[in-house]
């Protein structure tokens, strides 16, 4: 294995989180236009917006994927 593995994996770990930056703006500010017109939102969501939401649990899960392989490829360096 070379220093490659190393920075990709750094690289698809900043992607990852430029990526999730600009989707919790968008999530930001399509909830501040369409929110005259929502309907009433479940008490558990309200509670968890961020928990309950697929998409989020989508990049937290790669994420910590991402940090998982990187620290795996720094112990099993020869």
């Amino acid at each position: 294995m070379s220093n490659w593995h190393l920075i990709l994996s750094g690289i698809a770990l900043l992607v990852l989180i430029g990526g999730l930056v600009f989707t919790l703006g968008t999530g930001r500010m399509v909830s501040t236009r369409s929110s005259e017109f929502d309907t009433p939102i479940n008490e558990k969501t309200q509670k968890h917006p961020y928990l309950l939401n697929p998409v989020f649990l989508v990049w937290i899960i790669a994420i910590a994927a991402i940090i998982f392989y990187v620290i795996y490829l720094g112990f099993n360096y020869y």
